[in-house]
């Protein structure tokens, strides 16, 4: 990908709100584009705009086998309101029943390694099959979620996956994707009403305390530097 394309997409959308973002991605890419949700506050956000604007774009979650129970009510919440397809990508059963035979159902919790290994298999995996032969991965990306994310852009080029990356709500803060959610009834997971702001598989997240890291519940038992499972890794 030429880095004047990414520039010209980043002067382009530069001053939209979200939902022009989407509606110009709509117009420059169409059914190339994907959007990838998991059913995250900021993620309801985007499928709202995406449902309000008559977007082309194909959605999809990982279903990683390890979801919150109140993950698929708010999923199930989900279709019912915007009627929207939005499809599931499960791990390959190989690998999975490879490592849970060969490691045990919590290997993730024994070493970086054997954790980087389940993601790699429940989520990064899947990821490339579910993106494989799009121009535009669309995510709810917020600058401020974590320190590893504000060195990123609203527009990037996804060089280990080859795909342009777009984040329409990324300036938006915390109290901004509330208010909207509350404002136009978006179904959102009551977790995080529980002290959840970040939520991914059941054994590898925990609520935090009032002040801490967006993410400190994620791989918690884990150093603050490593946590990342390697979605959005570009380089």
């Amino acid at each position: 990908m030429e880095i004047t394309t990414i520039h010209k997409i980043q002067k382009e959308v530069e001053g939209l709100d979200a939902i022009d973002v989407i509606r110009y991605i709509e117009q420059q890419f169409g059914e190339q584009a994907v959007f990838s949700t998991s059913f995250g506050i900021e993620d309801q956000v985007l499928t709202h705009f995406i449902a309000e604007s008559g977007s082309q774009a194909k959605i999809f979650t990982l279903e990683t086998g390890r979801l919150f129970p109140e993950t698929y009510y708010v999923w199930n919440r989900t279709l019912e309101k915007y009627k929207l397809s939005i499809k599931a990508y499960y791990p390959d059963t190989v690998a999975v029943e490879k490592m849970v035979t060969e490691k045990g159902p919590s290997s993730f919790y024994e070493s970086v390694e054997n954790r980087k290994e389940c993601c790699y298999i429940r989520k990064i995996e899947p990821l490339h099959r579910a993106i494989q032969g799009f121009k535009v991965w669309i995510t709810g990306i917020r600058a401020e979620q974590s320190a590893n994310r504000e060195d990123m852009h609203m527009v990037e080029w996804d060089e280990v996956n080859q795909i342009i990356k777009i984040h329409p709500i990324f300036h938006w803060s915390l109290t901004e994707v509330d208010n909207f959610l509350r404002k136009n009834f978006v179904p959102y997971n009551p977790l995080h009403d529980k002290g959840f702001p970040s939520i991914g598989c059941q054994p590898c997240t925990r609520a935090v305390q009032a002040g801490d890291d967006f993410r400190a519940g994620r791989w918690w038992w884990e150093d603050k530097s490593k946590k990342e499972c390697g979605l959005h890794i570009t380089k």
